[in-house]
């Protein structure tokens, strides 16, 4: 089935891609850029991103490896404060009277 109009990927030019790339190396986090970049290609439009990322989550090599999945225990709170002190933030700008 054609996934990609635009660069003409299919579905098994996906999984391909991942199994290469996991056989490579097991450590890998996959992403569809690196998909993309293994087939010689790059993303167009984006209107076939739903599709193709149900293709690459219906992969059975995709999953994350289990010593990268507990990397972002605590990603909420630093999203919050974006990492930084509070000293380091520009003040709001008041309009001159």
């Amino acid at each position: 089935m054609i996934v990609c109009h635009c660069t003409n990927i299919t579905d098994h030019d996906i999984r391909a891609a991942i199994d290469w790339m996991r056989a490579a190396d097991p450590q890998t986090i996959i992403t569809p850029g690196k998909i993309y970049h293994a087939l010689g290609k790059s993303a167009d439009c984006g209107g076939c991103m739903p599709l193709f990322l149900d293709t690459m989550r219906a992969t059975d090599n995709l999953e994350v490896p289990m010593q990268l999945r507990a990397l972002r225990v605590d990603a909420t709170q630093e999203s919050a404060d974006e990492g930084r002190p509070q000293s380091h933030r520009i003040p709001k700008q008041v309009p001159a009277a």
